[in-house]
């Protein structure tokens, strides 16, 4: 809601100091949101004043046209002669009266005005614009012409009211009643401490049976419609300068007298109007439910197909309007500039249901100034006010009058009371209030109060969003100051910090992010196009996804199974933007059906599900185990001074879990497999042991170059996925700190040739075990193939660190763990040192 400074004021007497600044700071201070005061006129410097056209040359010889034009502009140019100015707009006659700006002023952004030459002519001036002078669109995109009541030399910066100030107010759902001037003035005198001038306190006469026919079939959507009726407009009159710049300023854009009157009064007041060309209704106005695929064509030109929940205005031939929404363009009000101008207007002030008129303007994709209000919230007794005001103003702008009938139908309703406790704003907001700051708070808003200490209290018509006790203490809270209430921190009990899953999924991510991997948060959405391109088979237990009813996207209507597409995606995206070294990890949860979910329970709103209800719930979701994933491309070391770096391989995805389990205390198994999406010949399966079995964890290595290509990937991809929740059941007992020895360490090396489809983990295994408590650590730091060991055999180097925690190994402890390792390698794998 834009409210201009200027009209504020004629409805609370502010002090002449109070800037745009001030009022925004207490409107503030009472719960809006007010987000920006705009300085119209900002940096606008006279003379700017009414001109008149005396004459015009077109001048010949140029890409467009040009006029050389001598305008009277008074005695403001100091010599009261012609003023001389070039202009190339054609919307202007001689005779008219134009907005002149002369030699020495400055239009808004700075533009300062001198004489200049142009097309063989000196220009003195020139002839201004809406857009030149800051105003906004009026419609016409052309230099301005006034009313012919303006004398020249008239001030036309005072005239146009060019410089104010407009508050720019976010109005929240609750507030409907601030998106009119009385709604913003009742906060401002409220604010302020000053009384308010209600526009909407006018002498209203009462209905009778001479009013226009009107037909309510359904009062539950249209509570209270009030028809006024006025004859001999004139067609050619024109809004006065006056209301075109306070729409102008709210952001509205002038069309025609009476249409323009029909904003300003819903400005004025919050009552959305309709007019309607009274010679192109026939018979009685009537509301109804539409019918299921009635048509309407609305002012916008569109042609609607109407559904039976729609809300419609109707005459004898059908729809002529979509209630609460938007005119029908067959009733539209005729332009003055046409030839035969509306003479006759049916004004329309109505209530209708908001949630009717909410679901109507969405079912339509039809948001408008009425609609917006109506879905808020409108004061339903605030119809007829604003029909007397439309009418009061069409008689003193158009001439016309006023007929004595007067339609007004209203349904029956009572006033809505709420019985509090008068101490209940003390209890909410911890503040020893009183009753008396009470009762004149929730007076202020327009509240009826009687009681002691039980109050009850009347609530205006304008705030339907005043429900229930905890409303009101929240007007008296806000009223009082936000700002006021005393800051108490909570004292959260003690407990015993995070738990032993959570401190594991922290180290999870911190052990990946120490690593250089980037953490790339996906939406947790997949479709089957991305299954297919991962080449995963018809039965993969991965292909098995829960569909959304509602999905945010028609590609992707499913909850993911794996982490990889999304963290894919992110890699494509990346390396398609040029960075094209990439590490990257997510944590997140998958889901995966069983297909012995139930059908979900509804659960009541009432009161607290049974434990049976909500287990029924849990019952109905599918399994949702938390995973871990990474993706590689390019290089995984850097090259440069230092040496040549090296790109990114399988062997990095596999380290990456290694890290991971290493955060949890818990050895990983690698194994060669086959599984998509991953090469067959470089693919790794991970195992960790649980209650003493082997299980499958997750898997790593390099991406098939089918998946690459479908999915189009750097070459060579790598990645990693990993299922923590089995993890976490691997761990044994808490997380063991490493002991730390001060005694040196003893290192021995081994070659052994063993069979080429020998894993080289099964002699690892083999290693560690006989090595028994004194081996340290173990690395795998060559693998050699070729004759000299034999076709079919490759040969494994291993560095042994074996280290006591209470002495100094000798050569002899040292080379006899290293034989024993050796020993049981060889008993297991068939293992031979090499050169032996």
């Amino acid at each position: 809601m834009r409210v201009p400074l200027s009209w504020l004021r004629e409805y609370v007497d502010l002090p002449a100091t109070e800037t745009g600044r001030d009022v925004q700071a207490k409107l503030v201070s009472v719960g809006l949101e007010v987000e920006t005061v705009e300085q119209t006129g900002a940096g606008l410097k006279g003379p700017l004043v009414v001109g008149q056209v005396l004459t015009i040359e077109e001048l010949e010889g140029f890409k467009k046209p040009i006029r050389f034009c001598t305008v009277d502009v008074g005695t403001a140019n100091g010599t009261g002669e012609p003023q001389e100015i070039v202009c190339g707009a054609r919307n202007f006659s001689v005779g008219d009266k134009v907005v002149v700006v002369l030699p020495g002023a400055v239009l808004p952004g700075d533009f300062a005005i001198a004489a200049r030459k142009t097309y063989g002519k000196t220009s003195h001036g020139m002839i201004c614009s809406t857009d030149e002078l800051g105003m906004g669109d009026d419609g016409t995109h052309g230099i301005i012409v006034l009313p012919p009541e303006y004398e020249p030399g008239t001030d036309a910066i005072e005239l146009l009211e060019l410089v104010d100030e407009v508050l720019d107010i976010a109005v929240t759902p609750d507030r409907g009643y601030c998106l009119s001037m009385r709604g913003v003035a009742r906060e401002t005198a409220i604010a302020y401490g000053l009384p308010l001038r209600d526009p909407a306190l006018l002498d209203v006469p009462p209905p009778n049976a001479h009013g226009y026919p009107v037909k309510v079939s359904d009062p539950f959507g249209c509570s209270n419609f009030t028809a006024r009726t006025v004859t001999g407009l004139r067609p050619e009159a024109r809004s006065p300068i006056w209301m075109q710049r306070r729409l102008q300023k709210a952001g509205m854009r002038t069309v025609s007298l009476a249409v323009d009157i029909t904003n300003y009064v819903m400005l004025e007041l919050g009552q959305p109007l309709h007019a309607y060309d009274r010679s192109r209704v026939a018979g009685t106005i009537g509301v109804r439910r539409a019918q299921q695929g009635e048509k309407l064509t609305t002012l916008d030109g569109a042609k609607r197909v109407l559904d039976s929940q729609d809300l419609v205005i109707t005459d004898d031939h059908g729809p002529i309007g979509l209630a609460g929404v938007m005119g029908g363009a067959d009733t539209e009000i005729a332009d003055h500039a046409e030839d035969a101008g509306t003479t006759e207007v049916v004004i329309e002030a109505a209530h209708f249901d908001a949630i009717a008129i909410a679901r109507t303007a969405r079912r339509h994709k039809l948001s408008s100034e009425a609609s917006k209000r109506f879905e808020r919230g409108v004061d339903p007794q605030a119809a007829a006010a604003a029909a007397q005001r439309t009418v009061d103003l069409l008689v003193l702008l158009a001439g016309g009058t006023a007929e004595a009938g007067v339609t007004e139908i209203t349904a029956p309703s009572a006033p809505r009371t709420i019985a509090m406790p008068a101490d209940h704003p003390d209890r909410v907001a911890g503040v020893a209030y009183g009753r008396e700051i009470v009762v004149r708070r929730l007076q202020q808003v327009g509240c009826d109060v009687y009681g002691q200490d039980e109050l009850i209290v009347t609530v205006p018509s304008w705030r339907p969003d005043l429900a229930e006790p905890n409303d009101l203490a929240e007007e008296v809270i806000r009223l009082e100051g936000y700002e006021n209430l005393p800051s108490t921190l909570p004292t959260p009990p003690s407990g015993r910090g995070l738990t032993d899953r959570q401190r594991l999924h922290r180290r999870i991510g911190r052990a990946l992010a120490g690593a250089g991997y980037v953490e790339a948060p996906n939406y947790p959405f997949i479709g089957d196009a991305v299954l297919d391109q991962l080449g995963l088979e018809k039965d993969d237990a991965r292909r098995r996804t829960v569909t959304l009813v509602n999905p945010l996207s028609d590609e992707e209507p499913a909850l993911r199974t794996t982490l990889l597409p999304g963290l894919l995606g992110a890699l494509r995206r990346n390396d398609g933007r040029g960075s094209h070294d990439l590490a990257l990890f997510e944590t997140g949860l998958v889901f995966r059906p069983t297909g012995e979910e139930t059908k979900a329970v509804r659960l009541p709103v009432d009161r607290r599900p049974t434990d049976e209800e909500i287990a029924g719930l849990d019952a109905a979701l599918p399994r949702q185990p938390r995973h871990a994933a990474v993706v590689l491309a390019g290089a995984r070391e850097q090259a440069g001074w230092w040496g040549k770096g090296r790109p990114a391989d399988w062997a990095d995805s596999v380290e990456a879990a290694r890290s991971i389990a290493r955060e949890a205390g818990v050895e990983v198994t690698v194994r060669a497999d086959r599984h998509a999406p991953w090469h067959p010949g470089r693919c790794a399966a991970l195992y960790v042991t649980v209650d003493g079995e082997e299980t499958l964890f997750g898997h790593a290595g390099e991406l098939h170059p089918r998946v690459v290509k479908e999915l189009h990937l750097p070459a060579r991809t790598c990645a990693m996925e990993v299922e923590i929740d089995v993890l976490e059941r691997a761990v044994d007992g808490p997380l063991q700190a490493p002991r730390i020895s001060t005694f040196p360490v003893a290192t021995q090396d081994v070659a052994l040739v063993v069979a080429a489809d020998v894993p080289a983990e099964a002699v690892e295994k083999a290693l560690r075990e006989g090595a028994g408590d004194l081996l340290e650590s173990l690395r795998l730091f060559d693998v050699f193939t070729g004759e000299q060991i034999g076709e079919g055999n490759k040969s494994l180097a291993y560095a042994l660190r074996f280290r006591a925690p209470d002495r100094t190994l000798t050569v002899e402890e040292a080379s006899a763990a290293r034989d024993s390792a050796v020993a049981l390698a060889a008993r297991r794998t068939g293992a031979v040192l090499r050169g032996a």
